[in-house]
């Protein structure tokens, strides 16, 4: 008696102690759920299919963005593509390291590799938006010493004249025009080719109406990203890439060195002021911040809380969130990124 007795005793302890995992997940009511979604669709919207400017895209622009994005030549000795850092076939369009090695032995920039996917939605380009769009970003890395260092210009221009394949690619990309191999081109159809990485996820599933696309964590997760006010810097389709924010608003960011957006405009109130981070994807783009400290995506939404909304969260509140930033990655660069292994 006794022994049966002792085993009810541990079965109800186990239940209540969370024996089944999806029951200790908080469920929201329909009512809650119909909130949440009309809030989520307020704050965010919807991602738009097509990037802005690629409406003007042709199919032969595109193809020759995509060949010139993998193109090696690109950079002073032959060994750097845009691709290298940005890796579309085997990662979500990052290295994953704090910050890249550069073409020449020995140089590695300054700041963490932002992904390419869903780039060209973001307002500027670079994390101090030195660079108002795709085409002028894509200029930048091949002339950077600390990247791909080609000298000049006209460098460039002979690299690429100098590949037969590239006269007929660009006399389809570009037909009114005489002499098409100018840097400007290359930079406007590396842009083209980089407006098709259009990338979404099961949320998009689930504010487009399917109800079932994320998971009751996930839901609460998003809940929890809006109450606890990470909406302060993260809002639009993009979950950020949308507003410059300081990089420590309640306090201060452990790593002073770099300025952020004080380096181009040298207003004092721009110091450590950086273009806000997508967070589209997220879950594959670590390192995490401008600087690529923090590996662990847990700890990256405990330093922000803490630093930039004064908020020190709870691990359930981490746990949350987390899940929910997790509902952002598009399945499609989950299952790239798991075969490139």
């Amino acid at each position: 008696m006794k022994l049966i007795v002792l085993i009810s005793f541990l079965f109800l302890f186990f239940i209540a102690c969370g024996g089944n995992k999806e029951g200790s997940v908080p469920k929201l009511s329909e009512q809650e759920e119909k909130e949440l979604l009309e809030k989520s669709a307020t704050i965010f919207g919807i991602l738009p299919n097509k990037m802005p400017g690629s409406e003007f895209d042709t199919p032969e622009l595109i193809e020759l963005g995509k060949k010139l994005y993998f193109e090696t030549k690109l950079s002073v000795n032959n060994t750097m593509s845009c691709n290298t850092c940005h890796d579309i076939n085997n990662k979500a369009g990052v290295d994953n390291l704090p910050t890249s090695p550069g073409a020449i032995e020995g140089r590695i920039g300054t700041r963490n590799t932002p992904t390419v996917f869903n780039a060209g939605f973001q307002f500027v380009q670079f994390w101090d938006g030195r660079s108002p769009d795709l085409k002028d970003q894509a200029k930048g890395p091949i002339l950077n010493p600390l990247e791909m260092a080609m000298p000049n210009e006209k460098e460039v221009e002979k690299a690429i004249s100098n590949i037969p394949e590239y006269q007929e690619l660009f006399k389809k990309a570009y037909p009114n025009q005489k002499n098409p191999i100018t840097f400007d081109n290359i930079a406007n159809a590396i842009a083209a080719f980089e407006r098709t990485l259009v990338s979404k996820s099961r949320y998009d599933r689930w504010i487009a109406g399917e109800k079932d696309a994320l998971t009751n964590e996930e839901k609460i997760g998003l809940k929890t990203f809006i109450e606890v006010g990470c909406i302060i810097c993260h809002t639009g389709p993009l979950f950020g890439g949308n507003i410059y924010q300081k990089m420590g608003l309640v306090k201060p960011y452990y790593n002073l060195k770099d300025l952020g957006r004080y380096e181009v405009t040298k207003q004092e109130s721009d110091k450590f002021m950086f273009k806000v981070a997508m967070l589209r994807n997220i879950e594959l783009t670590h390192p995490y911040f401008h600087d690529g400290s923090v590996n662990s995506l847990e700890e990256a939404v405990k330093i922000m809380a803490s630093i930039n909304i004064g908020k020190e969260l709870t691990e359930e509140q981490v746990k949350y969130i987390v899940s929910f930033l997790k509902s952002l990655t598009d399945p499609n660069l989950v299952k790239k990124t798991a075969s490139a292994r």
